[in-house]
């Protein structure tokens, strides 16, 4: 499981943050993971308490925000989801597509009170 691994990294990036912004306390950090990214969301959400305990982030709240694996087919131009759809597109039913969203992962929001 990677996942720890890319929260202790989250933590880092959230402490340079606080320090260069001269902030006393976080209260959520957001996250926007794609729904290809290398990352399970719910593995970050089971990871994140222990990463944060006994730190200045123990009461932090994290939210996940899933970016949906979007697509267009090269065919008919259709935009379809490729996890629902299974990769084919559901209007001409090609499986050849261009990724258009899906493998983000990235810190969208820091909130501090």
């Amino acid at each position: 499981m990677h996942e720890l691994g890319i929260v202790f990294e989250i933590i880092k990036i959230v402490d340079r943050f606080v320090a260069e912004n001269d902030l006393s306390q976080v209260e959520k950090i957001v996250l926007e993971v794609g729904q290809l990214s290398s990352a399970v969301p719910k593995f970050l959400e089971s990871c994140f308490p222990a990463a944060v305990n006994d730190t200045p982030y123990a009461h932090t709240k994290l939210e996940i925000i899933i970016i949906p694996a979007m697509a267009a087919c090269n065919s008919c131009h259709e935009q379809f989801n490729l996890v629902e759809h299974r990769r084919v597109c559901p209007n001409c039913h090609s499986d050849q597509s261009t990724l258009l969203t899906g493998r983000e992962f990235s810190i969208k929001e820091i909130v501090a009170c």
